[in-house]
């Protein structure tokens, strides 16, 4: 999958609300009502991120999940760090 250009990242993420690009990668903060909520999205994630093969960098405090997708193979974001990005949308929207 080929690396996309930050002018493409950046036109693609108007689409992702609260997403943003920074460190080689995009880059969210959600946060929940509590920790039960916040590990329940991140169960859920985990589901699809593993049926797309394509696994998030992530760190969680509480309430708190912050992720970061990038593609190790192509060094950058990829249409894949998208295409889960979005996903990640429609599960914490539920």
């Amino acid at each position: 999958m080929d690396k996309l250009s930050k002018t493409e990242i950046e036109s693609k993420l108007k689409n992702l609300e609260g997403w943003e690009f920074s460190e080689n990668s995009i880059q969210t903060s959600l946060e929940f009502d509590n920790f039960k909520d916040a590990f329940s999205a991140m169960t859920r994630i985990a589901f699809e991120a593993e049926a797309q093969q394509h696994h998030p960098n992530w760190f969680n405090v509480y309430n708190t999940l912050e992720i970061s997708l990038s593609t190790h193979d192509a060094d950058g974001v990829t249409e894949k760090d998208f295409k889960l990005a979005k996903a990640i949308e429609n599960i914490v929207s539920e």
